[in-house]
């Protein structure tokens, strides 16, 4: 275990580290796409970007050109490879769904998604559509995650979490590898945060950085979870939320990925639906197909100002995944 490892153990008390980071890389490589890092200077209509001669004030990290549309399929297949069985379960709001529903069909595993009262019909028609069963249940995020681990536990079904799972952290954790090793001068990074295990691995990513990098989490206005369990010191849990980004209505911090937050994320913050529109508009402007879910983390940015005109250094922001209504659709008729 390394120096940064054994910090980072004794300070959250997680089974998961930097180390991990490293060797889900190396796991999933021949199932990823490592998704490019587009320069400010390709983003055309976005405001407050600094001109030709000034020093790029931000990044883009394009997970919505990731196969299955989302960054999803990284922890999804750390955790596939690394479990090695033959029928899995996992809960999901759709784009985990799609993603373990995408590595079953390649990997000739059984599949079985899922997803609560509310989630979107676009992405459980897409599951189907890759091979996957899906079950409703009713209620939320977290309703939806207990009958997950009920059926696991019933069926002998391997669970697959959509982000509290040591290997799901790892696996997503991959996205903040890359984007450092391609951006070495960055000084930010924003993160839309759904369940969290995107922004615990984009931690555990840092760790080893030389340099010191501010890591950002986005939440909806709706769902703060993380900031106001960090607030209280100890785990919240919130009423389901109906956000238009879909992919980040977690009702309740993850156990595992909470000690990371509070220890290494430097500030947490909330997007209203209006914001996440108009970034999601500012993308698709820009030629970035995004997913509500996927705007999150620039409309956060434009939020903290870092866009403003002469705002120095430079950032980056994930856009997570890019499954919307009408690319699912198009996917889901391709795939039957």
């Amino acid at each position: 275990m390394s120096a940064a490892d054994t910090r980072l153990a004794t300070a959250t008390g997680t089974p998961v580290g930097p180390a991990d980071v490293l060797a889900a890389a190396e796991r999933i490589a021949p199932h990823v796409r490592h998704t490019p890092l587009l320069r400010c200077d390709s983003l055309p209509g976005l405001p407050g970007l600094p001109g030709p001669s000034d020093p790029p004030g931000l990044l883009v990290k394009a997970e919505h050109l990731q196969h299955s549309g989302s960054f999803k399929l990284r922890g999804a297949a750390n955790a596939m490879l690394a479990l090695g069985a033959d029928e899995v379960v996992a809960g999901s709001s759709g784009n985990h769904g799609i993603a373990v529903a995408t590595l079953g069909r390649t990997l000739g595993i059984r599949v079985t998604v899922v997803m609560a009262a509310g989630a979107a019909e676009s992405k459980e028609l897409a599951i189907r559509a890759l091979g996957g069963r899906v079950l409703r249940v009713p209620g939320g995020v977290a309703e939806r995650d207990r009958y997950a681990k009920e059926f696991a536990a019933r069926t002998g079904s391997a669970l697959v979490p959509s982000s509290d799972h040591p290997l799901v952290i790892a696996g997503q954790g991959t996205v903040g590898l890359e984007v450092f090793r391609d951006a070495p001068e960055l000084d930010a990074i924003f993160v839309p945060v759904g369940g969290g295990g995107l922004l615990a691995g984009v931690c555990l990513a840092a760790a080893h950085l030389p340099r010191p990098v501010r890591v950002i989490g986005v939440e909806p206005e709706r769902t703060r979870r993380y900031a106001r369990s960090v607030a209280a010191g100890r785990p919240v849990e919130l009423p389901p939320s109906d956000t238009v980004a879909d992919g980040l209505r977690g009702q309740r911090p993850g156990e595992l990925i909470l000690p990371i937050v509070r220890h290494r994320v430097d500030e947490l913050i909330g997007v209203d639906d209006a914001a996440v529109l108009r970034a999601m508009d500012l993308l698709h402007r820009a030629g970035i197909a995004a997913e509500p879910s996927g705007a999150a983390a620039l409309a956060g940015a434009l939020r903290s100002g870092t866009l403003r005109s002469g705002t120095p250094g430079r950032s980056a922001v994930v856009v997570s995944g890019g499954n919307s209504a009408a690319v699912l659709a198009a996917a889901t008729a391709a795939a039957r």
